[in-house]
């Protein structure tokens, strides 16, 4: 049989980290077992969700190439569908219509915690008669319908992460609430645990994989699932994404959101690579730099920890380096052309760009390190403290300086090559005694104002491109 995933987030907020390795984990299983991922958008909480966010998430997956194989589903196109199972529900008397007020309900739980019990509803109304529900509707009470449960019941599963897990009927907070208030008799609109079950059936789901805080909802819904007359998938319940105190990653750790990691110039191959052992881990792989296909191939749920995963940026960013020394000059230089563009830097030849990512690349930890990293080469750098003293400091540092100027002069070269280069600072090491060091540090201050920066001799074949190589000597020996 077909195994078929899906992923079903709720379009309330932007595509959090949390929700993208769901995704993954549910895909990865899927393409590892020739399966199918889908998408479901649960878009019911009519309140706060937004058309924007549908299009974040559907946006973020799509970037992360997290590919979905059907059409996404919207759990909104469904209400009078969920419905329907409600009132088939009412029908076979697994649920009834619950009249208690919202006071009610906070007075309940004001008397069970000063008893120091948990809250919990006491399923009043579980066994009114018809002229009881009557009464109350004609008096103009609102109502919602509520699930039986059986307290007495045990609900079982073998989880594919976890192992064996037990509920118990007695431990879920009373019969649960299917349908949101209403009046008369109508139905509300339906509420998550109903609505789950009926759409995954739909769907032909057969395997769930979420988050842990989602086990006790797992109980509910198998007791719905049962009485619908359904067949249980299999369920996965993967460990949270901790901080590093521990404590389940949130907003308050500034950075959650897809989007968010984006801007900050990680890139999409690295953080799904990363993502995916956030959690799982095999014996299989020889590297941790493993693509989406490589990692499906040997993706397994059974492989997942059952304890929180802690978030590691030194991780995530040594991953993220590996990627960008690893991409093709022409991709990289694409990505990071655009930071050029937005500081408004232009270059004076496609082939000067390659050159210049080509000599950046290996210092990048994220896309965005492209601007500190080349901004010396498109603005003038202020020659610091420590480049000031050694140019004072070193009669011979400045002479070295002029030397070059001469040579540059005299073998009329306008375009300084790596072999050019070469040849003018040995040149002067051999016929003035100027140390080689002396030279090379005292043209890297002229170029960066500093006593450190890449390979020396790439970059003044860059400068000498851009005819910026004269003009940043000059000026150190005003």
């Amino acid at each position: 049989m077909e195994k078929r995933l899906r992923l079903a987030p709720s379009p309330t907020g932007l595509l959090h980290i949390g929700t993208a390795r769901t995704a993954l984990f549910n895909w990865l299983y899927a393409k590892k077992n020739n399966g199918k991922f889908l998408i479901r958008i649960e878009d019911t909480d009519i309140l706060r969700s937004k058309s924007e966010y549908e299009t974040n998430i559907l946006n973020g997956l799509n970037w992360l190439g997290i590919n979905w194989d059907e059409e996404p589903i919207k759990q909104s196109n469904r209400i009078s569908i969920h419905k329907n199972h409600i009132k088939r529900l009412l029908e076979i008397g697994a649920a009834y219509r619950c009249f208690t007020s919202e006071s009610e309900i906070n007075e309940l739980r004001e008397k069970q915690k000063k008893s120091g019990l948990p809250p919990k509803h006491d399923n009043r109304h579980r066994n009114l008669t018809s002229k009881e529900i009557q009464e109350f509707i004609s008096q103009g009470k609102s109502s919602v319908i509520r699930f039986k449960v059986d307290e007495e019941t045990e609900i079982r599963w073998n989880d594919q992460i976890r192992g064996e897990i037990k509920w118990q009927g007695k431990d879920l907070g009373g019969d649960l609430v299917l349908s949101r208030r209403t009046l008369g008799n109508e139905i509300g609109d339906p509420l998550y645990n109903l609505a789950v079950v009926v759409d995954d059936n739909f769907m032909n789901i057969t395997h769930v994989v979420r988050g842990e805080d989602h086990i006790s909802n797992t109980a509910k819904q198998i007791l719905i699932y049962k009485a619908l007359d359904y067949k249980l998938p299999i369920f996965s319940h993967t460990p949270l994404i901790l901080n590093s105190e521990g404590k389940k990653l949130s907003k308050r750790d500034c950075v959650t959101s897809i989007d968010e990691f984006k801007e900050m110039g990680y890139l999409p191959e690295a953080l799904t690579n990363y993502m995916a052992f956030l959690g799982w881990s095999t014996k299989v792989p020889e590297s941790e730099i493993l693509s989406l296909k490589e990692i499906s191939k040997v993706f397994d749920l059974s492989d997942v920890n059952k304890a929180g995963a802690k978030f590691n940026w030194e991780k995530l960013n040594w991953i993220n380096s590996q990627y960008i020394k690893k991409m093709e000059l022409p991709k990289l230089k694409k990505l990071i052309k655009k930071f050029w563009h937005d500081m408004g830097w232009e270059s004076p030849s496609k082939e000067w760009e390659l050159k210049l990512t080509n000599l950046i690349k290996d210092s990048m930890i994220l896309l965005k390190d492209a601007i500190d990293l080349s901004k010396p080469f498109f603005s003038l750098s202020e020659i610091q403290k420590e480049g000031n003293d050694f140019l004072k400091d070193n009669r011979e540092a400045k002479e070295s300086l002029k030397y070059i100027l001469f040579y540059l002069k005299q073998d009329n070269i306008s375009k300084v090559n790596n072999d050019k280069a070469r040849e003018i600072i040995s040149k002067i090491s051999i016929n003035h005694s100027i140390k080689k060091g002396i030279v090379m540090k005292s043209l890297r201050i002229a170029f960066f104002g500093c006593l450190s920066g890449p390979d020396l001799i790439k970059s003044w074949e860059l400068f000498s491109e851009s005819k910026r190589d004269l003009d940043l000597i000059k000026r150190c020996l005003i």
